[in-house]
């Protein structure tokens, strides 16, 4: 697939404004087919971002293994427009959305991945830039992973035309993003509460009810240190996993935090790889993922 360079940066003028990523292709395809495309979006903070999860996080190491593509890009000033109203991308219009849909096609035309089978993976303000673009692109999206990032209740009313399953980690101790949901920190002009995400719980319900999957407890699997619960049989064979992380802080899974940053982590899986083993099997086509 990629020769021994499987680096490529890539420039994109979407909107009057020249956007960036950086895709890393698999050396090889697992299945013969295109390879999938994982979207990994990050926080609210340097500007470029894309660069910090890819340091960050094991994507690059998890391309080869699961035969997957992973484009990193890069908000404007380090940010998302991810339907909140919060962020300063928000704020000035920027349509993350079709920049987003636009590094897709990109990638399906000069570099030879899937434009249906695509994962996108986000933490914090790149969450919440996912529930946004898997809704909004539910045809191309077939799988959302989010860690530390709940639904915005701006998106409440949005329907996807597609089932997208959903991979939802959250730790309990996140004191940026609590598990729980709630308002943005950053206040309107006259100190009003702005920017509601929803809890984990309301997150995972919402997906199911869009996934139509059936009803029940689904399956939890604990450990000492977290606790999944997995329903099956959306439409599509699409599922939701609803990942708590016990102390677990606005941190990324399998990655040790910085000691200027005061949030508790846990190492005791890694999220890029369990997003990936996730997401693989259930890249299927948007036909069978129509609502």
């Amino acid at each position: 697939m990629a020769g021994d360079d499987a680096e490529i940066v890539d420039e994109l003028r979407i909107g009057g404004r020249d956007r960036n990523f950086t895709i890393r292709l698999p050396r090889a395809t697992v299945d013969g087919r295109e390879p999938p495309l994982v979207l990994v979006l990050h926080g609210n903070g340097p500007d470029p971002g894309g660069p910090v999860m890819r340091e960050w996080t094991t994507f690059d190491e998890q391309a080869d293994e699961w035969g997957l593509a992973v484009a990193y890009p890069d908000g404007i000033g380090g940010c998302w427009a991810d339907g909140r109203g919060v962020t300063a991308a928000d704020q000035a219009g920027v349509d993350d959305v079709a920049f987003l849909r636009a590094v897709i096609e990109r990638s399906a035309e000069r570099h030879g991945t899937s434009p249906d089978r695509v994962v996108v993976a986000g933490m914090s303000n790149g969450a919440f830039m996912g529930h946004r673009l898997a809704l909004a692109a539910s045809a191309q999206v077939a799988v959302l992973a989010t860690v530390a990032g709940g639904l915005p209740a701006a998106l409440l009313d949005v329907r996807p035309t597609h089932a997208v399953s959903a991979m939802l980690i959250h730790g309990t101790a996140d004191r940026i993003v609590p598990i729980d949901g709630g308002h943005s920190r950053r206040r309107g002009p006259n100190g009003e509460l702005r920017g509601r995400t929803l809890s984990l719980r309301e997150t995972a319900e919402h997906w199911r009810t869009i996934d139509r999957c059936p009803s029940g407890p689904g399956e939890t699997h604990t450990t000492e240190s977290s606790s999944r619960t997995t329903v099956h049989g959306g439409v599509g064979g699409t599922r939701v996993v609803a990942w708590t992380v016990f102390g677990g802080g606005h941190t990324w899974p399998g990655t040790p935090t910085p000691p200027e940053w005061d949030e508790p982590a846990t190492l005791e899986f890694d999220a890029a790889e369990e997003i990936c083993r996730f997401a693989r099997p259930l890249l299927v086509s948007p036909d069978l993922r129509r609502l």
